[in-house]
């Protein structure tokens, strides 16, 4: 079996017969045995895994035409897979079996994908590094040229996702971006990871952080098959009270098209005091779209510093809230020590939650409390507004899209994350949480390597449900960037 393969590369070896989906899939359930050192995956049934490829080739030999019949994917393990595990990463989830199938996996179903495993992430979806997971911390397959020894972690909290699709364990995989929960552990891994516009994928089925901000979407291998990918995930659910009913085009029919004419802003607020390797990426990544015929506009998002402390109060807030739920009475984990109602509950949570998903229950609980719900939670809500008029009037109004650094750094170590505070772990997304804040799309593109030999990414960042002009651009910075080439120099585990 061929290293590396994208979805497109097994729609054509499934159609001509150079492979089955039972052989394929074998093929990486073996790989994902190998390399369980990783830690990528919290929940494996190979059994239903194979009979799904089996049923999916008697539909190839029938003729069936569907965008993703036969491949194998990875699911984040806080989307709800009726039948399979969902652990959400925490012991909080750790025997949760649901009833049901979340709409966007039953979306991947209904166009053919088989599911070969849960991947790790960080618990409820809270960090910046995945390792806050119930169970364990999920590691890079790279190693920095400097330190050969350090293992890395892939980012968070879709990190398992991100690791997986790296290691060439499935095709692609799926994840979700609260405060950039895709795009950081994209950058991280070398990978393509995309959050779409708020709305543009349904929520309904997806363990809840928070609600306002979630948002699900893919990490592959390349711009094609995120544009496949999204796809087949995105569409109006009238479960959702968020999902936007809009027509969604065919993402591929933007791959390769002219981007001449199409304005980019470079906001001064994303590049001031970013580091020397940042600086010239993004002057390589500048260089190629003007080669391809952009103008390169510079602007000014005065509301970006106040992003993050936005996101700080509004998440965990909505994060009390949401997990609430967890009670130890209705479902979840329960407590055996308890001798009264208040203890099971106190007892319950206190057991069942990790220290960083407590730390922002009592944040969130906090900003919501009389006496500071209007100094803290209401006016961030009011600023959150002032970011997304910021964007629509001082960007959008003038370009097409922004371009920025994905991240302030590489992957870090394991045990380099053990000693930050969680403010310096929280500084992980300060390029990213803006897109959040405002509902914006956004990818992060490979477009480099760093002097350590690490992956460094680019992001693109559109106006609301923009995606086809994201693919667009992405796909030149892609061809422009040969990230394969670089890709065979990363030191491998």
């Amino acid at each position: 079996m061929k290293e590396y393969l994208t979805i497109s590369a097994v729609r054509n070896g499934l159609k001509s017969g150079e492979f089955t989906s039972v052989e394929l899939t074998e093929y990486y359930l073996k790989k994902m045995d190998a390399m369980a050192d990783l830690n990528a995956f919290i929940t494996i049934d190979s059994e239903k895994s194979i009979d799904c490829a089996k049923a999916a080739d008697k539909k190839i030999s029938k003729g069936e035409n569907k965008p993703l019949l036969g491949v194998p994917l990875a699911i984040k393990d806080l989307f709800c897979t009726k039948g399979t595990r969902t652990t959400a990463g925490s012991k909080m989830l750790s025997n949760f079996i649901p009833e049901y199938e979340s709409t966007v996996t039953q979306n991947l179903i209904d166009d053919g994908a088989i599911f070969i495993g849960k991947t790790n992430m960080d618990e409820f979806a809270m960090g910046s590094a995945n390792i806050t997971s119930y169970f364990g911390p999920c590691f890079l397959p790279y190693r920095k040229k400097t330190s050969p020894e350090m293992k890395l972690v892939p980012g968070g909290s879709s990190g398992g996702s991100a690791t997986s699709v790296a290691s060439d364990l499935c095709v692609a995989a799926t994840g979700s971006d609260t405060g950039g929960s895709i795009r950081q552990p994209a950058a991280f891994s070398g990978i393509v990871g995309i959050k779409p516009t708020y709305g543009l994928c349904s929520r309904w089925g997806m363990v809840a952080f928070a609600s306002s901000l979630d948002q699900a979407g893919p990490l592959t291998k390349n711009i094609e098959d995120a544009a496949i990918m999204l796809q087949s995930m995105a569409g109006y659910d009238d479960k959702d009270s968020t999902s936007e009913n809009i027509k969604i085009p065919n993402y591929l029919d933007f791959l390769g098209k002219s981007i001449k004419g199409m304005r980019i802003g470079i906001a001064k607020e994303y590049t001031d005091g970013i580091n020397q390797e940042n600086v010239e990426l993004l002057e390589n990544v500048k260089t190629w779209l003007v080669d391809a015929g952009c103008e390169i506009i510079d602007i000014s998002l005065k509301t970006t510093p106040y992003a993050l402390p936005v996101y700080y109060i509004i998440a965990p807030a909505e994060a009390s809230s949401n997990l609430a739920r967890y009670d130890g009475v209705k479902y979840g984990y329960r407590s055996k020590n308890y001798k009264n109602i208040d203890e099971l509950y106190i007892n319950s949570r206190s057991e069942g939650f990790g220290e960083e998903v407590k730390r922002r229950i009592l944040t969130g609980t906090y900003v919501l409390s009389a006496g500071y719900h209007d100094a803290y939670y209401t006016k961030a809500l009011k600023i959150q507004q002032m970011i997304k008029d910021d964007f629509k009037d001082n960007a959008f109004s003038k370009i097409d899209l922004i371009l920025c650094p994905t991240t302030p750094n590489t992957a870090f170590g394991v045990e380099e994350s053990s000693k930050m505070s969680p403010v310096e772990m929280y500084l992980n997304d300060v390029f990213t949480v803006n897109a959040n804040i405002a509902g914006l799309p956004a990818i992060s593109i490979p477009t480099g390597l760093s002097k350590d030999g690490l992956p460094m990414g680019i992001q693109v960042i559109g106006n609301r449900f923009c995606e086809a002009d994201i693919f667009k651009v992405s796909y030149v910075i892609e061809k422009s960037a040969c990230f394969e080439e670089l890709r065979k120099k990363i030191l491998l585990v």
